[in-house]
């Protein structure tokens, strides 16, 4: 295993009436954080909000390429970004207990925070397609470059990690400072992990290592 601090390149936040940051996705333009009661799309570059959707969003945030997906209580709601119309919802994995939430090789991935798995589920219906153990609390997931990594939060403890998506195994970790928790996780398909930064209402940009 690989292991190092996180590079943290810029934070963005708190914003106006967004106490907290649960889940992160990003668009391929913007970065859409979920604050419980809204939606934020937020323009990477200038750090400013460029949209608002009201809808519930109380954990992970996930974009297929066309639609976001957004865990509320215990579904995950399939949302129309231009018009912010919910067109579909499916049972949340872990009836309420879910936290982070990723779009890859059309599923939908689904971390188990107390429960320390990720399942891979069908978007479709919800059913669960397979599940990968972890040793440390599931906060956000994401899928990079055929990786998958996940973020960690326990006591004043947390870190991004990437796994084995068959064995669970870690391959690299990247240590983010004492106090600084990671409660959603997005790649911006480069060299960019977001992170949602919980209770701070902050997302800090951290350098994926290559």
């Amino acid at each position: 295993m690989r292991k190092k601090n996180a590079e943290i390149v810029r934070e963005y936040g708190p914003f106006d009436g967004a106490p907290s940051v649960h889940g992160v996705t990003h668009d391929g333009e913007r970065v859409w954080v979920a604050t419980g009661t809204r939606l934020l799309a937020i323009d990477p570059d200038q750090g400013e909000v460029a949209r608002t959707l009201d809808r519930a969003c109380d954990a992970g945030t996930a974009f297929d390429g066309r639609h976001l997906y957004q865990l509320a209580e215990a579904r995950i709601d399939k949302i129309d970004p231009a018009s912010g119309r919910v067109i579909a919802s499916i049972p949340a994995p872990g009836h309420g207990l879910d936290s982070g939430l990723a779009w890859a090789e059309g599923s939908l991935w689904v971390g188990q925070y107390r429960d320390r798995k990720i399942h891979r589920i069908d978007p479709a219906n919800g059913a669960i397609l397979r599940t990968i153990e972890s040793d440390r609390f599931v906060t956000g997931v994401t899928w990079v470059d055929g990786e998958l990594w996940h973020g960690t939060w326990e006591g004043d403890e947390s870190d991004i990690r990437r796994i084995d998506p068959d064995s669970g195994a870690v391959l690299d970790q990247l240590t983010m400072p004492a106090g600084t928790g990671v409660s959603g996780l997005e790649s911006d398909g480069a060299g960019l992990f977001y992170c949602g930064g919980g209770a701070s209402g902050k997302v800090r940009a951290v350098k994926r290592p290559r």
